[in-house]
């Protein structure tokens, strides 16, 4: 399969590329810190990574950083793991989440939307009130510097206004959507062992309401280190007894306090999927985070005081994290609590439209579903503000990079970006000076030394690779929880190249700079000797209309050969027959190749998915091979249990 598209689907126009925040600080970086003024994003790059130092004090002061005290310098020790970040240096997030609000305090911050998508804004000022009001009882509840604060919320202002007063604070945050059961939020809030615990009464969802009391009264019971719970009535029921009212720790009119911080003090606890254990909990920095995000929202996402920006995401995923910092940049975030696709399946486009969104985030599933529902964004909605719509989750499709040209528009810049939680970041993705093309991500990030590598170590270009990252980034984990020695940090990243971040996926650097992901590296497909990424094979047969989504897993077995079925949940009507199958093989054989055609093809009653959406290949892997359903998987991390049953019974089956 040809990884090279010779023609753009899109080219940026030169007038949207001297106006560009990247163009302008390349400029600027060039007089004043030794970057090239010439070559465009390329040069910019190689700048980046071969001078970090120079490329991120030069961001601190593009973005005017206020650091409370110098640094003694950018990077103390750049070892991986363990690189030292602007030692010496004292800031605070949420003191530059704010920072608008001194220019603009009556424009609106943030956009909440429901299921109703009507707008209702929320102004700087009010914000700001809010987080100073917060912050100052969350003081007085003897929350201090390093303790942990939680909230179990739904994608709304209240949240965001929790987690700017625990940053003000000092404290770290950590959250979970409130669709989480009892157990899935256990399992991360007690790793933490939180003091306050911020909570709804339920949630609307679908058309329909939701209530959590029970949940909450669980949690209540089983996090003994709270010492206080503040109730937030979405639902508009009272507070429990012994709770605390939102209502009551935000009225007072007080500016907020901003505790300055070490750079790498703990900002917040993300997880991972914990599909197989217990979740990592990851810690990121004030710092690392602050400048991460000022270049990926400011210069990568071309952010700032005129945007509004829609990533369609919950609290339970690092998206509503990096959403959140699109305040970093003065831009104002829309947040949408509700169904993805409710009452109908265009329903993302129609908030777009409503909050006049410029910059429009969702997964590629979304973008597909869409597609296979016949969605229509330009001919049904004012989309004429949307400048890009940015895609993450999986891997864009070529179809799906087709439809949002055609269909949205076709001077759309299309984004997709990849990189993770554990950097709550990208490693390549969104350049908007750059050409798109066709199921390519655009190019490496700036300061990321983004490289693919075989078993050896050997860079590869125009082949598949391992990714890897050969130098330090500053939202890079401080450390896990509970993870004294590091060791368990060293082994999730460290252990395959020592000294060089590995993350897990399939990529392959193109010989022109861009990047295509091939899906994950630990659920790798191996066909005689040659290994392939999931993600190409969903992508060619999601195609034919019958299937509504797939899995395939590749199994060792015991006697040594190997087993590659792929299963399929169909769509509704269509039967897996004689005719269906051939087409599915045909599909596969003539757009991947013979090798990615599957052993056996099995109609299942549906994929199951992590609590953010992504396809379970591991523990389905697992299954498979034998392991029990109790040892194979975390209940807790899937989002319906039922359905790794019938892959268990499979397996037992075959056995």
């Amino acid at each position: 399969m040809s990884t090279v598209n010779p023609l753009p689907l899109w080219q940026p126009d030169p007038q949207r590329i001297a106006q560009a925040q990247i163009t302008q600080f390349q400029a600027w970086a060039a007089a004043h810190h030794g970057a090239p003024a010439e070559g465009g994003y390329p040069a910019l790059h190689r700048w980046s990574v071969d001078h970090l130092e120079s490329f991120w004090q030069a961001v601190t002061e593009w973005f005017d950083v206020r650091f409370s005290t110098p640094y003694a310098r950018v990077l103390g020790d750049r070892t991986m793991p363990g690189a030292q970040w602007f030692p010496g240096a004292t800031v605070n997030y949420a003191e530059h989440a704010l920072r608008a609000a001194a220019t603009r305090a009556d424009e609106p911050a943030l956009l909440q939307v429901d299921e109703t998508h009507e707008p209702r804004p929320v102004t700087w000022s009010e914000l700001r009130r809010q987080v100073g009001s917060l912050a100052a009882e969350l003081r007085a509840l003897g929350v201090r510097p390093g303790d942990r604060v939680s909230g179990y919320l739904p994608n709304i202002p209240e949240a965001v206004v929790a987690l700017l007063a625990t940053a003000a604070v000092g404290a770290v945050w950590t959250s979970c959507a409130p669709d989480f059961g009892a157990r899935s939020v256990l399992d991360r809030f007690q790793q933490v062992e939180p003091v306050v615990l911020f909570t709804v009464d339920g949630y609307r969802y679908g058309g329909k309401e939701h209530d959590r009391g029970d949940v909450v009264a669980e949690l209540r019971r089983e996090l003994p280190t709270l010492r206080a719970v503040v109730h937030i009535p979405l639902l508009g029921t009272a507070a429990p007894e012994g709770t605390l009212a939102w209502s009551d720790l935000t009225s007072a009119d007080v500016e907020p306090v901003f505790e300055q911080v070490p750079f790498d003090h703990p900002l917040w606890v993300l997880y991972s999927s914990g599909t197989t254990g217990l979740p990592k909990a990851i810690v990121q920095s004030q710092g690392g985070i602050l400048v991460e995000h000022l270049k990926q929202l400011g210069l990568h996402c071309d952010l700032g005081p005129g945007d509004r920006f829609f990533w369609y995401t919950s609290t339970g995923w690092m998206m509503w994290n990096f959403l959140v910092s699109g305040l970093l940049t003065g831009t104002t975030i829309v947040l949408y609590d509700g169904s993805p696709g409710y009452p109908d399946t265009g329903a993302q486009w129609r908030i777009a439209e409503r909050t006049g969104a410029t910059l429009f985030g969702t997964s590629a599933a979304y973008v597909m579903a869409c597609r296979k529902a016949g969605v229509h964004p330009a001919r049904d909605h004012d989309v004429s503000r949307i400048r890009c719509v940015a895609t993450t989750g999986s891997p864009l499709p070529p179809d799906g990079f087709r439809w949002l040209h055609d269909e949205v528009g076709d001077d759309l810049w299309i984004a997709s970006v990849s990189g993770g939680t554990d950097v709550c970041s990208c490693f390549a993705g969104a350049v908007p000076t750059l050409p798109v093309h066709i199921g390519e991500l655009q190019a490496p990030c700036l300061g990321t030394d983004l490289r693919s590598w075989d078993p050896e170590g050997r860079p590869l270009v125009d082949e598949v690779g391992e990714l890897v990252v050969t130098n330090p980034m500053p939202s890079m984990p401080i450390h896990f929880w509970n993870d004294p020695d590091g060791s368990r940090y060293h082994d999730s990243y460290f252990a395959v190249y020592p000294g060089v971040w590995r993350h897990g996926d399939w990529i392959t650097l193109t010989s022109r700079g861009s990047v295509i992901i091939h899906g994950r590296s630990d659920s790798t497909l191996n066909r005689q000797g040659v290994r392939m990424g999931s993600a190409d094979i969903y992508e060619a047969v999601e195609r034919l209309p019958e299937i509504r989504e797939s899995l395939v897993i590749g199994v060792e077995q015991p006697d040594g050969g190997y087993w590659m079925p792929l299963f399929v949940q169909l769509a509704p009507g269509a039967v897996l027959d004689d005719a269906l199958l051939d087409r599915i093989k045909r599909t596969i054989r003539e757009q991947l190749s013979p090798r990615h055609v599957p052993d056996e093809v099995i109609a299942v009653p549906g994929v199951p998915h992590t609590l953010t959406g992504k396809r379970i290949e591991v523990p389905v892997k697992r299954l498979l091979q034998g392991t029990p359903l109790e040892k194979a998987v975390n209940p807790g991390s899937v989002d319906d249990l039922g359905l790794l049953r019938f892959y268990e019974e499979l397996a037992r089956k075959r056995a």
